[in-house]
């Protein structure tokens, strides 16, 4: 009895970890990404970013919930991100850089705001939340179908090849939901030149992803035959 008592207690605390890291890195990105917006725009009488926000905050909780109730040790591997998490030299440096440009996406549309360098009307800004949610909702199907998809580029002891659902169609299907998402986060915020540093970040996640096969051909098995079957990289029929 005492030792389903303990175990009881060991899940608890597993869980109260999980939900209490969860709560405060989604508390801190908000808030990351509210200062890299207001403080250049220099007002917080910025609508189209308090929607955007919205539509960021209510898509990755609505994940998050999902995952709290089906997929726990997916979204513990989703909180160990960022360079210093990597653990290939090359990843270090491809997430520093993906880590400042997806800040510059932000700081340039608080910017482009406060000079008025673009002309976005309102109403399209508004309807770019639409496509923002299109691309986090492709992002969940990805962690519905793969619950090995890490944040940083590893290979689990008991990791298999993914072939159906989005991956049926590109490697990479999470990739690219997260550049339509990117894509979109610029025109939403009414930002036409934040979309400069959507291209560059585009490029960066292609090196990443280019690396990260790399990595995979040499680490999961069955990954060759998979990349023989399913040809594009990231946009069906394009590449």
């Amino acid at each position: 009895m005492g030792h389903i008592i303990n175990k009881a207690d060991n899940w608890g605390d597993y869980m109260d970890n999980i939900i209490g890291k969860t709560i405060s890195g989604f508390i801190m990105l908000i808030v990351i990404m509210g200062i890299l917006i207001f403080l250049p725009a220099w007002t917080i009488n910025y609508f189209q970013a308090w929607i955007y926000l919205l539509t960021f905050s209510l898509s990755t909780i609505l994940i998050t919930i999902y995952l709290l109730k089906n997929d726990q040790e997916l979204l513990k591997r989703r909180l160990t991100a960022g360079s210093s998490a990597e653990k290939e030299k090359s990843q270090k440096t491809i997430q520093l850089m993906a880590s400042v440009f997806f800040c510059l996406i932000y700081i340039i549309a608080g910017l482009d705001y406060h000079f008025h360098w673009s002309n976005i009307s309102l109403y399209i800004s508004l309807l770019a939340n639409i496509f923002v949610m299109l691309g986090f909702f492709i992002v969940f199907l990805v962690f519905k179908e793969n619950s090995y998809t890490s944040a940083i580029i590893e290979v689990d002891k008991d990791q298999k090849v993914i072939s159906t659902g989005m991956y049926s169609i590109v490697r990479h299907p999470m990739y690219f939901g997260a550049i339509l998402m990117l894509v979109f986060s610029a025109v939403a915020l009414g930002s036409y030149w934040a979309l400069l540093i959507v291209a560059a970040l585009t490029f960066t996640i292609v090196a990443r992803l280019l690396d990260e096969e790399k990595f995979l051909f040499k680490n999961l098995s069955g990954y060759d035959k998979y990349c023989e079957k399913v040809s594009y990289h990231l946009i069906p029929f394009i590449w």
